[in-house]
């Protein structure tokens, strides 16, 4: 009877410790996490092939892209962290001009970033006709 008290005891007693030591070893993600921590990115070195392809899935029809320029991933920060990010910028076949700051995680297109006008701000552009060949 008595071991049982402090079997029960013990058990009780190091259960918390169990889960708190899960959150000393990062278990889980925050809001905004992307996963990739802090850690240096690597430079996305296939990125001239890799945002048609993100681009393609990102928009509605991206049939009809013209005057499409592409500036060289630059290092930024986003949301607190060092991510490397490619500023595009091209012309609907309505006539909108659309601008989009591709955030790149794991030498990868992750997500679209914002505010362009401040994360893409000395942006040096270049054409990018590979754009303008999309397709649906």
């Amino acid at each position: 009877m008595i071991r049982r008290i402090v079997v029960s005891r013990l058990l009780f007693a190091a259960l918390p410790a169990v889960l708190l030591g899960g959150c000393a070893f990062g278990g889980g993600s925050s809001v905004g996490d992307d996963g990739a921590g802090d850690g240096p990115q690597p430079f996305p070195t296939n990125y001239r092939s890799d945002i048609p392809a993100f681009l393609r899935s990102y928009l509605n029809d991206p049939t009809g892209l013209h005057a499409a320029m592409q500036a060289d991933p630059m290092p930024r920060e986003v949301a607190g962290r060092t991510r490397y990010l490619s500023c595009v910028r091209f012309t609907m076949p309505s006539g909108k001009q659309q601008q989009l700051a591709i955030v790149h995680v794991g030498g990868r297109p992750d997500r679209v970033g914002g505010p362009f006008a401040e994360l893409c701000a000395g942006a040096v552009y270049a054409p990018f006709p590979e754009l303008e060949k999309l397709s649906r």
